[in-house]
């Protein structure tokens, strides 16, 4: 029988954590951590989204705040303004709600904002220190928040400890999600294969896989019959297919209604790893606020 990995559950857990840990900082300083998103345009999805995160923050007892700038700001202006939060003492955490416009170059602005207040871990000084630290520590280093919501669902699932020496296989190789979660796989002890859409036989890379990672960004793309028996299946695909009535829904990168019975445990979409996305977020701030005042 398969068991679904509740988001909702893992994601208030983490909540309810980081909440304390934020109270703890206001008492000790003064203030609430606090978390700066800026979003470009009005794109209806990212709008939401944004809003969703500024909502969970102040229920997470951090300050947050929303930076709204028209689709049509230039480069120099946005680049100004990310230097502006850098300097800004208040402020432990910026995050450039991506996908940008077309005419702004979202890596250019990824790499302006100070690495000590990049929660979303993407600035290449985080990247290289959770590929280079002899040691991942979540409580020290700010982690990309989705790879990290997974790991910690894993955890929480199989137990500390339980992922060593297991085999892990990732199908996706971004550099939001891919390659950091191979790497906090790996640092758990994981023997991981990273494959992708061009992989030979993608399906039978998929079968030795004690623990299936897909994040490949294809609409139900990882089948029922590429699941080994007894498998943990982490879902991070979020893909938007039309349905008869000309209506949508969302769906994963696995086949979900295929797998239970095979895997073991298997995040729901949605439901899943989504909601640990926003949670390992608000995380992140209170890391590095608390990172900013020991100095």
């Amino acid at each position: 029988m398969t068991e679904l990995i509740d988001g909702n559950v893992h994601a208030a857990n983490v909540r309810a954590r980081t909440k304390v840990r934020a109270e703890a900082f206001a008492a000790s300083h003064g203030r609430k951590p606090r978390l700066d998103v800026v979003i470009v345009g009005n794109h209806p999805a990212s709008r939401a989204y944004v809003s969703t995160k500024t909502k969970m923050a102040h229920e997470t007892a951090i300050d947050g705040r929303l930076i709204e700038l028209p689709e049509t700001v230039g480069k120099d202006a946005l680049l100004a303004e990310i230097a502006r939060l850098n300097a800004d003492p208040a402020v432990d955490g910026i995050l450039v709600q991506l996908p940008l416009p077309d005419h702004l170059d979202g890596q250019m602005m990824i790499d302006a904002i100070d690495p000590a207040k990049d929660v979303d871990g993407f600035h290449p000084m985080n990247v290289g220190k959770l590929f280079t630290a002899a040691k991942i520590d979540p409580e020290q280093m700010l982690i990309p928040c989705t790879p990290l919501g997974s790991l910690m669902m894993l955890v929480d699932t199989l137990g500390k400890g339980a992922l060593s020496g297991r085999n892990a296989v990732v199908v996706g190789r971004s550099n939001i999600v891919g390659k950091p979660m191979a790497q906090l796989l790996l640092a758990n002890d994981c023997t991981v294969t990273i494959a992708h859409s061009r992989t030979r036989d993608l399906p039978a890379v998929c079968r030795q896989a004690d623990i299936l990672v897909a994040a490949v960004g294809r609409p139900e793309m990882v089948k029922g019959d590429w699941i080994k028996p007894g498998a943990v299946v982490i879902d991070v695909g979020i893909n938007r297919v039309a349905t008869a009535d000309g209506k949508s829904r969302i769906v994963g990168d696995v086949a979900t209604a295929e797998a239970m019975g095979i895997a073991s445990y298997i995040t729901p979409v949605p439901g899943g790893v989504g909601k640990m996305t926003v949670a390992c977020l608000l995380h992140n701030t209170v890391v590095a606020a608390e990172a900013r005042a020991r100095g």
